[in-house]
């Protein structure tokens, strides 16, 4: 998918907003792509999720997962386009763990899928994990890289979309000096 169609249909979808945001890193933006906002839509999450799928068709995936919220959607496209079972993660006491039965096999081969990355703490967590579990970490495909392609997990990573979006610490951002519009936190964790 070439990145007009992409943008498109983020556009489209109304992923893409404008104002002043709390980002899941802590760091507050002048924007924020609502991925969830896209994956109302079966028809383009399918669109978005072949692409993803068909940069990995040649690297023997053997499980998707993703974290919640935002991966457990991507998670189970991609997998059901490669033809593999797809499971998430997600926080029990702030820490993100496997649940609900779900294992990885030693030596399995796995691709970490997410919605949005600034900085990729979400996703090195799963990382983390899919190799606690034995498995071998294969890839990295997401639906957006706001961080403009700066964040390296040390495996093979796709993106649909890579955005550079500025973000800043909370006490270098412009919008909280200028006082005018309150910060919120649009995202699925508060």
């Amino acid at each position: 998918m070439d990145i007009t169609a992409a943008t498109k249909i983020f556009a489209d979808a109304g992923a893409l907003l404008e104002g002043h945001f709390k980002l899941t890193s802590g760091k507050h933006s002048n924007q924020y792509m609502q991925c969830a906002q896209v994956l109302q839509y079966p028809h383009y999450t399918e669109q978005l999720a072949a692409d993803l799928a068909a940069k990995f068709t040649d690297d023997n995936i053997e499980l998707v997962v993703g974290p919640a919220m935002g991966g457990i959607i991507v998670a189970y496209e991609v997998g059901r386009q490669l033809k593999v079972p797809a499971i998430f993660t997600e926080r029990q006491d702030g820490k993100m763990l496997l649940r609900r039965g779900f294992t990885i096999k030693p030596g399995q081969r796995v691709l970490v899928v997410e919605d949005v990355v600034t900085t990729g703490g979400s996703v090195m967590e799963v990382i983390d994990i899919v190799r606690e579990q034995g498995g071998h970490v294969a890839g990295v495909a997401v639906l957006v890289d706001r961080s403009g392609g700066r964040v390296d997990f040390g495996v093979k990573q796709e993106a649909v979309l890579v955005m550079n979006i500025q973000a800043w610490e909370v006490d270098e951002c412009p919008l909280c000096k200028e006082n005018k519009i309150p910060a919120i936190k649009p995202g699925s964790r508060s």
